[in-house]
């Protein structure tokens, strides 16, 4: 198959989540399968200088924006033989200090600038010599891209064009601007209504999607049943319920090329299913990276998140709160809300021995939290999908859940399965519940053998990119009537 990804933020070249990691690892899961694939995304500041490799492409953009006509480029880097990068260069739009926003205020263009993203987006999939069969968008940033595809078939004399599927990463990410925006379209009054791109008078890019892609996929079967209540449907339910027979939820997975225990350069000591040595050896190791006390036998756990209402910090640290008075530490890394980041580090300030916070994002301490960590906490108040849970499972480290999306999905507890339990899940959003699940890891810290045997499901757990790939394979099959 020939299939054209299009998404605002590509790993390894730009991150701010999940997002990312999932299209950079569905596309190289695909190309290794042997499928032809694209993936369309802007070529942010600083990713030239890290890809010297990326070359001009003679490809010539020239779109109507509006009332006006904008200028682009198209640059490319040549993955594998399978696997193209097209990088959309438009330095006014993309060369910024932040992907969406600076100082937590998102820029006044972000309409224009993936407007103009999609358009580049759709003009690639028409004229590509390679002829993509199918175009996979992802989230708000490339949502006009069915539409815009649809009217060309139906009005520009476009006669064989894609199939198109959407992915919703987090449905409450939308969007959503003034009306006024929509004239950057250049579409056809016809299209916002309340059963096209009209939001409660506004112009809403995901709802665009949603109506218009020929199938939608989101990042977990629960999150799929989910976003068609009132509850998690962030007033999209009642689309979502009325084209529910082309929503379908798949878990994403884990590129175990990357997160692994042995072999991996951000780790000083590997460590194994069999042999769990290099884990403790680890967890020492964080302990001076980051100030901590040097205790191997002290229960610690760790979190790594943007720091937003959705993660579940409130109720994250009110637990800290009461349960730093027991013998455990703490570690965080993340960015996020002002008043959040404020508040871990007033905690670090008043726990000086038992917590360490680091603001910002880091790779490779990433993986050595990871690694080092015995418990990984993930209180949302609702997940798409989570992969950190994941990353957790692979590297032994047992994850503390909230009943939520594709936590659910992807965590056992030992109410639902004791000899394959690998984590813990709490149901209740609140301090109370959630302090209550670190209790119960406190307890089961201290019996090393049913330690060991949960730490062993843990890694014996298969999120592998192959298995979601391949269930991508099959939802792009039925797309296009194989």
């Amino acid at each position: 198959m020939k299939i054209l990804l299009a998404s605002s933020e590509l790993h390894p070249y730009s991150k701010t989540g999940g997002l990312a990691d999932m299209v950079g690892a569905l596309a190289k899961f695909l190309a290794k399968a042997g499928h032809r694939v694209g993936v369309v995304t802007p070529l942010y500041q600083g990713i030239e200088e890290k890809f010297p490799d990326i070359k001009w492409f003679d490809w010539s953009i020239n779109l109507p924006m509006g009332s006006k006509w904008v200028q682009g480029e198209i640059w490319t880097h040549e993955v594998s033989e399978n696997l193209t990068i097209y990088f959309v260069r438009k330095p006014e739009y993309y060369f910024r200090n932040g992907l969406y926003e600076e100082r937590h205020i998102s820029f006044p263009d972000n309409s224009e600038r993936f407007i103009f993203l999609s358009k580049c987006a759709v003009n690639l999939a028409r004229h590509l010599a390679w002829k993509p069969e199918i175009v996979h968008v992802h989230d708000w940033q490339v949502g006009l891209v069915p539409l815009l595809i649809q009217h060309q078939h139906d009005e520009d004399g476009w006669v064989d064009p894609p199939r198109t599927c959407l992915t919703i990463h987090n449905l409450a990410y939308q969007g959503v601007f003034p009306k006024t925006h929509y004239e950057l379209t250049n579409l056809p009054q016809k299209y916002f209504h309340p059963a096209g791109t009209e939001f409660f008078g506004m112009f809403n890019c995901l709802k665009a999607g949603l109506e218009f892609s020929d199938l939608i996929t989101t990042v977990s079967p629960r999150y799929a049943r989910e976003i068609t209540t009132e509850v998690f449907g962030c007033a999209l339910d009642g689309v979502l319920r009325r084209r529910q027979n082309a929503l379908i939820g798949l878990l994403n997975g884990v590129d175990y090329e990357e997160w692994k225990t042995v072999g991996n350069p951000h780790l000083k000591h590997p460590y194994s299913i069999d042999d769990f040595s290099g884990k403790e050896l680890n967890k020492v190791e964080l302990q001076k990276e980051l100030g901590l006390p040097v205790n191997p036998d002290i229960p610690l756990f760790g979190n790594i998140s943007r720091l937003a209402d959705q993660k579940g910090v409130d109720i994250q640290l009110g637990a800290l709160e009461e349960m730093l008075a027991t013998d455990m530490q703490f570690v965080q890394l993340g960015s996020g809300s002002p008043e959040f980041e404020r508040g871990y580090r007033r905690l670090a300030e008043r726990h000086p021995d038992k917590v360490s916070v680091t603001i910002g994002f880091d790779q490779g301490l990433s993986h050595r939290i990871e690694a080092g960590c015995d418990f990984f906490l993930m209180p949302s108040r609702f997940e798409p999908c989570g992969l950190n849970q994941m990353y957790s499972l692979r590297y032994g480290t047992l994850p503390i859940v909230r009943i939520t999306g594709g936590l659910d999905d992807s965590v056992i507890d030992v109410s639902e399965d004791p000899d394959k339990a690998n984590g813990i899940k709490f149901q209740e959003y609140s301090v109370r519940a959630l302090a209550k699940a670190i209790r119960k890891a406190l307890v089961l810290y201290a019996d090393h053998e049913l330690l060991d045997h949960y730490r062993h499901n843990a890694m014996s757990a298969d999120f592998s990119w192959e298995r979601s790939a391949d269930a991508y394979e099959k939802v792009y099959k039925r797309l296009i009537g194989m």
